[in-house]
C-alpha cells in the first residue's frame, strides 16, 4: 500500500480493484508483517479472508502479526509517548481539530467502505461515522475538561493537581462498529497525552486501515497511533505486552474476562478495561404508547442486524398485551433486505457462521414448545446477494423461561418476548440476568419509570428508548458480566481511565525580611 496515497484514492482503489493484503500501520507508515507475503493469502497462519457480507466475495486480507509485529508496534508508540506526552494539552488538540473536520470531509466515503465490509445500511454507516466523531468533539474539549484545581487548604498552603498520561494503551476492538468503537477510545487517549496501538477485529480491518491516512494528513506525529492487524493471538500478545500499559477491550464477556485476567497478570499496575456481551431487557408497562413502544422495539432489535451490544433482546409484557405484540410484529414483517439509505431497510450479518448461530436459537426455541410469531429463517437474499449473509428478523414468544434464547446473548434481529403477571416479576428476572449493559420501561408514567429505573441492574437505562447509548459528556459501560474492570470508555469515565491524577501541596515559608514587594 502507497503511503502517498490520499484517503479517497485509496478508498477508491479498495472498492474497485482485485483484493490486495493488507500491512500494518506503525511509526507513520504502512509495514508488512514479519513473513509477509502477498502470494501466499490462503495460508490460514498468515492471512484471513475478509468477506463482504452481502455477497460472500473476498475484499481483502488481513495479515496475522506475531509476537515480533506486535513489538514493533508498541515500541513505536512508546517512542513516541516521550515527546507527545511532553505536549499541552491545547497543543495535542490541533490535529484533532483538524482530523474532525477530516472526518466531516470524507463522511460518506468511510461510510462506503463500513457498509462494504460490514454490510451495514448505509443510512446506518453515516450514523456509526457522525456518532464516533462526536468523541473526537469530546476530546478536542479536553482542554477545557481537565483544566485541574488549585486552592487554598490551609494558612499558607496551596493544593492542585493536574491529570497525566499513562502511557502506551491498546486497544481491541470488535466488529460491530469498525469505526465508532476505535473513536471511543482513541481521540481521548490521545488527547490525554498517551499513544495508542490499534488491533481492528480481523473481520472489519479495512474502515481503520483506510482512516489512519486521515489522521496522518491531520498531522499527528508518527507513532501516536499504530495499527496491529490480527486475531486472537495478536490481541493476547497485545494485550500482556510489558510496555503497554493499559488495554481497552470490546467484544464477548468470554473474551473479555479473559483480556481482563491475563492483563492484570502479566502486569499487575497494567489498566484493563473490558467490556462484554449483553442480554437486553424491554419492558412493556400496559400503559406504554403502542406505536411509539413498538417502532422503538423493532428499531432496537433489528437496527445494523442486532449485532450490537445495546440492542433489545427480550421483551417482558406485564400482562397479555396483544395490540402491542401484534403491533411489533407488523412492523418488523415490513422490513426488507437491502444497504441503501432509509427507514424499514436490514443489512445481513457478519458472517455464515452468525447466520447459523442465530438460525439455531430461532429452532430450539420452537422445538422447545415456543411459538414463532415471526419467522426470518427462510427470508430470501436480494436477488444477486444470494451467497451472502442475510438472516431475516424473528420474533418468538416463550411460556418456559428456562428457554436458552431467553438467557444467551444472540447478537442477531431476535426478539423474544415473555409475558409476566406483575412488575415485580419483571425486575426479578432482568435482575437475575447475568449481564448488566442496557435494560428500559415503556411507560406514560413518572412514577412507573422511576420504579424501573431505580430496580434495573444495568448501567445504561432507558424511558421509552431501547437504545439508551449516553452521549458526551455522559459515559458509555454496563456493570455485572458486561464489564470486566473499573471506568467507561468514553466521556467521563475515559478521562479518569486514560489518565492519573498528580497531587502537588506547596508551602512556602514567610520571608524573613521585607523585600522590593513590601
Amino acid at each position: 500500500m502507497s503511503d502517498s496515497k490520499t484517503f479517497s484514492q485509496l478508498q477508491l482503489s479498495m472498492l474497485t480493484t482485485a483484493p490486495a493484503p493488507l500491512e500494518n500501520f506503525v511509526g507513520g507508515v504502512h509495514v508488512a508483517t514479519k513473513g509477509w507475503d502477498a502470494t501466499q493469502v490462503d495460508d490460514p497462519t498468515k492471512f484471513i479472508k475478509v468477506l463482504n457480507p452481502a455477497n460472500g466475495e473476498t475484499i481483502t486480507y488481513c495479515p496475522l502479526s506475531k509476537d515480533v509485529d506486535v513489538t514493533v508496534g508498541v515500541k513505536a508508540a512508546k517512542d513516541a509517548f516521550e515527546t507527545w506526552s511532553k505536549r499541552t494539552m491545547k497543543d495535542r488538540a490541533q490535529p484533532m481539530i483538524r482530523f474532525h473536520q477530516l472526518i466531516l470531509k470524507h463522511r460518506e466515503e468511510i461510510a462506503d467502505i463500513i457498509v462494504l465490509e460490514h454490510g451495514k445500511t448505509k443510512t446506518e454507516a453515516l450514523a456509526e461515522v457522525d456518532k464516533g466523531n462526536e468523541t473526537v468533539e469530546y476530546a478536542i474539549s479536553l482542554p477545557q475538561l481537565t483544566q485541574g484545581n488549585i486552592s487554598d487548604v490551609s494558612r499558607g498552603i496551596s493544593c492542585r493537581d493536574s491529570r497525566m498520561p499513562v502511557g502506551v494503551v491498546a486497544t481491541i476492538v470488535p466488529f460491530n462498529f469498525p469505526f465508532m468503537v476505535p473513536m471511543w477510545t482513541i481521540p481521548i487517549s490521545v488527547g490525554l497525552g498517551n499513544t495508542v496501538v490499534l488491533k481492528p477485529s480481523e473481520k472489519v480491518p479495512l474502515t481503520m486501515n483506510m482512516v489512519v491516512s486521515l489522521w496522518r494528513e491531520a498531522g499527528f506525529p508518527a507513532g501516536v497511533l499504530n495499527i496491529v492487524n490480527g486475531a486472537a493471538e495478536t490481541a493476547v500478545a497485545l494485550s500482556t505486552h510489558p510496555l503497554v500499559n493499559a488495554v481497552t477491550f470490546v467484544g464477548t464477556s468470554t473474551v473479555a474476562e479473559k483480556i481482563r485476567r491475563s492483563g492484570v497478570l502479566a502486569s499487575p499496575a497494567k489498566r484493563v478495561l473490558a467490556l462484554g456481551g449483553a442480554k437486553n431487557h424491554l419492558i412493556a408497562s400496559p400503559d406504554c404508547d403502542i406505536a411509539m413502544t413498538a417502532q422503538d422495539v423493532v428499531n432496537s432489535f433489528t437496527g445494523c442486524s442486532g449485532q450490537r451490544c445495546m440492542a433489545a433482546s427480550v421483551l417482558l409484557t406485564i400482562g397479555p398485551q396483544t395490540e402491542l405484540v401484534n403491533e411489533i410484529v407488523r412492523r418488523t414483517r415490513a422490513i426488507v433486505f437491502g444497504q441503501g439509505v432509509g427507514a424499514g431497510v436490514m443489512g445481513p450479518v457478519i458472517d455464515a457462521e452468525s447466520v447459523k448461530r442465530i438460525n439455531g436459537y430461532v429452532s430450539d426455541a420452537i422445538s422447545g414448545g415456543a411459538e414463532i410469531l415471526l419467522d426470518g429463517r427462510g427470508m430470501k437474499a436480494p436477488a444477486g446477494h444470494e451467497h451472502g449473509f442475510w438472516c431475516g428478523p424473528s420474533i418468538v414468544k416463550h411460556t418456559n423461561k428456562a428457554d436458552k434464547m431467553l438467557h444467551e446473548e444472540l447478537f442477531g434481529p431476535c426478539l423474544s418476548i415473555l409475558e409476566v403477571s406483575s412488575k415485580e416479576e419483571a425486575i426479578e428476572i432482568e435482575n437475575a440476568n447475568a449481564y448488566g449493559n442496557a435494560a428500559c420501561i415503556y411507560t406514560r408514567d413518572a412514577w412507573t419509570a422511576d420504579w424501573f429505573t431505580s430496580r434495573f441492574s444495568a448501567g445504561m437505562l432507558g424511558v421509552n428508548i431501547g437504545v439508551p447509548v449516553p452521549r458526551e459528556p455522559f459515559s458509555f459501560g454496563g456493570i455485572n458480566r458486561s464489564r470486566f474492570g473499573n471506568f467507561d470508555i468514553t466521556g467521563e469515565g475515559a478521562i479518569g481511565f486514560f489518565s492519573w491524577k498528580k497531587k502537588v501541596t506547596t508551602k512556602w515559608a514567610v520571608p524573613a525580611e521585607g523585600n522590593w514587594m513590601s
